[in-house]
């Protein structure tokens, strides 16, 4: 006889969600912690996203594909145009939305980020950033006044503090669609390696620089050389604007520069597991970021 008891196996769940919101509400931090390795580079300044990022997470009856995105603007340069189409691309095929605002700068851009949002035909959740910094009170009024915003939850989190972002993982895998596993268990990133670093040494000059000077940087590898076992050698142009911002991207007597890579070839280091000796130049490419050989060189492809 022959035993036709079989157990069904459990189905699985993946598709891809893109991350959308104004700029510096957090969608890389929350990436990054969602993925649980830094796979965008973060800071203050606005704008620091200038490409589709990806970020993997996978669980043994799921896998979430995130897809980071550049802060929602008006774009004044090509460059920007560039990163607004970005946003759009990242929305091609998507599986879910992820809505991020911050809470303790709300207004009406985040209504109306929100109300365009909605409209997509996809499953969509808002997510409530920065609640370690409002009164819980503000907090739940905030709620109230998004509950008939279109959105099929509304989570409050801190990306921060990883307040919320159990259940925000729980809610956004109850509607994704039954599907492959797209990437391998280990890979958190489709980045490669060249372009990760060209950003962690961006991320360090936008936390030392101030005013205009870090809207018009861009950073060029132009080689990694591995020397030997455990040792690369990495040489890296960084781009500015004027001739002024590039004295004080070198600071006085190159302290600044020096800040910079030291600080970025210890984060180079973690990523690629070698000792690193990493040599930057600092040089002038007037209005780069409306030309559309220099944003091609500076990897930003897909303009002009």
């Amino acid at each position: 006889m022959t035993n036709t008891n079989t157990t069904a196996a459990k189905p699985f769940h993946s598709g891809f969600v893109t991350i959308v919101g104004r700029p510096n509400v957090g969608k890389s931090t929350l990436m990054n912690a969602m993925v649980g390795e830094k796979v965008a580079i973060v800071s203050a300044r606005p704008q620091t996203t200038r490409n589709r990022l990806m970020g993997v997470v996978t669980d043994a009856d799921w896998q979430i594909v995130f897809l980071d995105t550049p802060g929602i603007h008006q774009p004044t340069t090509r460059l920007g145009e560039y990163m607004m189409q970005s946003v759009k691309d990242a929305m091609d095929g998507m599986d879910g939305l992820l809505v991020i605002v911050d809470v303790t700068s709300f207004g009406d851009k985040d209504r109306k980020i929100i109300e365009e949002m909605a409209a997509k035909k996809v499953p969509k959740l808002l997510a409530l950033n920065k609640i370690d910094l409002i009164q819980p009170e503000k907090l739940l009024g905030l709620i109230d006044s998004l509950r008939d915003a279109g959105m099929d939850a509304i989570i409050p989190i801190s990306a921060k503090t990883g307040d919320g972002l159990e259940e925000l993982t729980k809610a956004l895998v109850s509607l994704l669609p039954e599907g492959p596993k797209y990437f391998p268990d280990d890979m958190v990133t489709d980045q490669p390696e060249r372009l990760i670093c060209a950003e962690m040494i961006r991320e360090k000059a936008l936390m030392h620089l101030r005013d205009e000077v870090p809207h018009g940087i861009g950073v060029e590898m132009m080689s990694m050389q591995k020397e030997n076992d455990g040792f690369m050698e990495i040489h890296a142009n960084i781009y500015c604007e004027k001739e002024s911002h590039k004295g004080i991207i070198i600071g006085r007597q190159g302290a600044m520069l020096r800040q910079i890579g030291s600080e970025a070839r210890e984060d180079i280091e973690k990523l690629l597991g070698l000792h690193v000796n990493l040599k930057l130049w600092v040089k002038v490419r007037p209005d780069w970021r409306n030309k559309a050989n220099d944003l091609r060189d500076l990897g930003y492809n897909r303009q002009g």
